[in-house]
């Protein structure tokens, strides 16, 4: 019998092919302006980026996409879909997570077979949805029955981990560095779900200008390895 947490926790190696690989989210701006140099500057804006992007935006999505399914409410699902599309201000950045969301969503179907998920698809194709990984994330953790509270943390995780083998290419720092990152990490992943766990809806899409302005800034960095 298959465990669904294991199951899901798939989708969270840095492996799985969704092309995370090739997104910085601003994290190369802050590089090339020596903002970000060593595994402390790196770790200290990986841990703003957390805190003050990813919970507010990604985070909260996967909270309240888990409660829509709860009550079968796919028309929030989608509204959730487009908010988290046309607030992303930065064009890489948003279109890089769509890529990353139809990736995650074509490879997620073919494994889990959720009819949910072909509709979704469905919708991309029809361009009444855009596509974004925290909800196919959270539609198959939904599926899975994985808790909510289990959902986003992976989730954060998953994007954490991603995060961290870009700066081990980009820095560069070594393996062992970033898997103490990692290790080192562990609290504020807690942290940042059990706000995630607290905010309320209508703080969804606050963003730190800083980390806004950096991930636009990107279009024009001098020399780069990333898609954002």
């Amino acid at each position: 019998m298959i465990n669904p947490t294991l199951s899901l926790f798939q989708l969270c190696d840095s492996n799985f092919p969704v092309g995370s690989f090739s997104q910085s989210f601003g994290l190369e701006t802050y590089l090339q302006n020596d903002t970000v140099r060593d595994s402390d500057t790196f770790t200290e804006w990986l841990t703003v980026y957390v805190q003050e992007q990813l919970a507010y935006a990604d985070g909260i999505a996967a909270r309240l996409v888990y409660d829509a399914l709860d009550y079968g409410d796919l028309e929030q699902v989608w509204e959730l879909d487009r908010l988290l599309t046309v607030q992303n201000l930065a064009r890489e950045s948003r279109d890089g997570t769509q890529r990353m969301g139809e990736s995650m969503l074509n490879i997620s179907e073919s494994i889990y077979n959720i009819p949910l998920l072909s509709t979704y698809r469905d919708r991309i194709r029809k361009k009444e949805a855009f596509g974004h990984p925290a909800i196919v994330f959270t539609m198959v953790s939904h599926h899975l029955q994985v808790d909510q509270e289990t959902t986003i943390l992976y989730y954060l995780y998953s994007t954490v981990v991603s995060l961290i083998q870009n700066a081990v290419r980009a820095i560069p720092l070594g393996q062992t560095e970033g898997q103490k990152i990692i290790y080192a990490f562990q609290n504020e992943l807690k942290e940042a779900t059990d706000k995630i766990m607290h905010l309320d809806e209508a703080e969804f899409g606050v963003v730190s200008p800083g980390l806004e302005l950096s991930q636009m800034q990107h279009e024009r960095v001098v020399i780069r390895i990333f898609s954002s």
